[in-house]
């Protein structure tokens, strides 16, 4: 590679600032610590025990921020299957953090939702990063929000597509 088109490689082409190189590098050093950190947030006492695992973090995430759903609602959110999405359900009722009851509206459903019990451990597991990413969104504009979202989806995306290989 020429070195001129290394430098249009790494040219911002949007204007002044990092060039993607420059922003790569600052991520890949990033990433690592990110990560580090996040497993570093002390899971409450309470919930020690129970052996909970990063699938079990995004399902309480969403049904504390969204309120309760049915199986099949958080299998779509989750993108699994209403089978993996119902076995958690099933290992996390066993172990009294979710509880599952008939919609009110159709007796055939099941609604699930976090224990009154739990809820507040729960709630301060995952309030240290909601508060993080609260002030780390806050400066940007809702269209930068959405952007940010959208390049980190993005970028879990490309993860994925090389694990088959």
């Amino acid at each position: 590679m020429s070195n001129e088109s290394r430098d249009r490689r790494r040219a911002n082409p949007n204007g002044p600032g990092p060039g993607v190189d420059e922003s790569i590098r600052a991520l890949l050093l990033l990433m690592p610590r990110m990560v580090g950190r996040a497993k570093r947030i002390r899971v409450p006492e309470e919930l020690q025990s129970l052996a909970l695992a990063p699938r079990h973090l995004s399902l309480l995430s969403y049904l504390l921020f969204d309120g309760p759903m049915t199986v099949n609602d958080l299998a779509a959110r989750l993108e699994v299957a209403p089978t993996t999405v119902s076995l958690m359900v099933g290992e996390l009722s066993r172990k009294g953090v979710l509880e599952r009851r008939e919609d009110e509206s159709d007796r055939r459903r099941r609604i699930v939702s976090i224990t009154d019990g739990k809820r507040p451990a729960i709630d301060d597991w995952l309030a240290r990063g909601a508060h993080a990413w609260r002030q780390a969104l806050n400066p940007l504009t809702p269209e930068q929000q959405q952007m940010f979202v959208r390049t980190l989806r993005a970028y879990e995306a490309a993860m994925a597509d090389g694990e088959d290989d």
